[in-house]
Parts: structure tokens; sequence; C-alpha cells
């Protein structure tokens, strides 16, 4: 059996190998908070893989983010920029087109949802709140592409984040539609920006424990279910195989690779039910 270390030292020299992967590439990545977020996971692996950084933020969250920022090396600056607002995106890619010239990659990994919207509140939520999570969780990934892409050479991505919207989820509500709209956003994006090179795609990762998933009601239970019928297992403490699916897929190694939705949850969307239900019968009767 592999010690901790052990896997600590097969992931450091995974990364190492990977170091050329993102080599002189300019990429902006959201949705950094702590430490803890799949956003800071990704943007460790980019740096580690080569590329240089831009982070957004926006509002109180601003202090946060420069906080996380100073943990990684070198450095990146911090950018305001809320995604609902066009005129934010908009200066965001003005002041990056003034630093680098160009964008060869850019990483959505924002979403809200109110409390409304959340918790068993589906047939209840208005619209005012099904709007606002619709707006900042899927619509954003559009703004942002409209107003990046123009920066964007052939052979850049845009990479997003989603939870399997293909299903209905207990308690997630109408995050799970707003999910399920961008994953559809993300095939009409590929559709209208790969004739200009662009590919875009989206990661569906499994539970992982950051400060969003605490705001979802029953994720504990999600999380402890998740790991016995994952096939690989998952850990919802480590968001580094989520980080490197990423890279990947802002690498030139996913060239051909755009419209997808690629699934990093420990195999678990491949099995109907958990491991150790009893097979049924081949009349049927159990």
């Amino acid at each position: 059996m592999c010690s901790v270390s052990d896997v600590q030292a097969t992931a450091a020299a995974s990364r190492s190998a990977a170091a050329p992967l993102l080599q002189g590439k300019r990429v902006l990545v959201t949705g950094v908070l702590t430490p803890r977020s799949i956003a800071f996971a990704i943007s460790r692996a980019a740096q580690a893989a080569g590329a240089e950084l831009v982070l957004t933020s926006f509002g109180r969250a601003m202090s946060l983010t420069e906080r996380s920022a100073r943990r990684l090396e070198p450095v990146p600056d911090v950018l305001e920029m809320d995604v609902t607002d066009t005129a934010q995106v908009h200066a965001v890619a003005d002041a990056v087109r003034q630093r680098w010239g160009g964008l060869d990659g850019a990483v959505h990994a924002v979403g809200f949802a109110p409390e409304d919207c959340l918790g068993g509140g589906f047939l209840t939520a208005p619209w005012e709140s099904v709007a606002t999570t619709l707006r900042v969780s899927s619509y954003s990934l559009k703004t942002m592409a409209v107003e990046l892409a123009p920066l964007m050479p052939r052979g850049s991505a845009l990479v997003t984040l989603t939870f399997d919207g293909s299903v209905a989820w207990p308690l997630y509500d109408w995050m799970g539609p707003a999910k399920a709209a961008l994953e559809s956003i993300v095939r009409y994006l590929a559709r209208d920006l790969g004739p200009r090179g662009i590919r875009v795609n989206a990661v569906s990762a499994g539970p992982l424990e950051t400060v969003a998933a605490k705001s979802i009601p029953g994720f504990a239970g999600l999380k402890d279910y998740w790991s016995r019928q994952a096939p690989l297992g998952w850990d919802s403490t480590d968001p580094d195989p989520v980080a490197d699916c990423s890279v990947f897929l802002l690498s030139s190694l996913s060239r051909g690779i755009t419209g997808t939705v690629l699934h990093v949850d420990g195999g678990y969307h491949s099995q109907g039910a958990p491991q150790g239900v009893a097979p049924i019968d081949q009349d049927g009767s159990g």
C-alpha cells in the first residue's frame, strides 16, 4: 500500500512532468476565493505547467482572492470583474490586452444561487432568484467569451466547471438547471468559436469541499455516497485531479476537443447503482 508521502511524491512528479504543457501561455482565472477553491487548485497547477496568470474577483471577495493569490508563486495580479457586469468584463479584457497583447486561456469558475433556489425550494423559488442563478452561473460564460475571444489566437481555450447537469440532484434545485444551461452554452460557444480555433469545454467534477459546497444542503451525505459508488473512489478534499484535467484542456494536447463535458468524478457518472447491490436475475425477479 502506498503511503501518503508516496502519493504526494507521485503527484509532484506528475506536475513536474507536465511543466511544459502551458509554457508561455497567458491564462485568466476567475473564482479563486480560498486555497480550497477549485479555481485555486487550477491556478496552482497552471503555474506549475508554465502559465502566466491573472486572477479576477470583485466586491468583498477581492480581499479573499488577494490573500489566496499571495500563496501562489509568482503572485498573480487580481483584477476586479463582476461577471454579470459587461462593462467590467470589457475593462478586464482591455487590461489584459494592454498587459499581454493577447490571451491563451480562460477559466470560468463562478456560480451562485440565492438561498431560496437551493435546499428544496425548486417549486417556490421566485423568478428574480432564478434569474440571478442563471445569469451568474450560466450566462456569464457567454459574457466572458464575447469579451475575451477577440484576444485569443487560434489554439486558445475556454474551460468552465460544472456539476453533471444531465440529471436531477437532491436539494440542488435551481443550480441543476443552471448547470444544464451552462453545459449547453459550452456546446453553442464551441460551435461559434470553433472556426476561430478557440476550444470551449467543461469539467464535471465530483463533490469537493469548497466554500461553495458548504452552501449546498446535504453536501456531506452526497460526498460520502459518492465515494462508495465511484469505481475509482473519490476524495472530496483533493481538487488536484480536476485541476490537472483543466490544465490538459487549456493545453495543446486537447487541440481536437471542444464542446465536451469531461467527467472527473472517479467514474461515478458511469454507474447505475453502488457496488455491492445484488444483481438482477435474468427473469427480472431479483
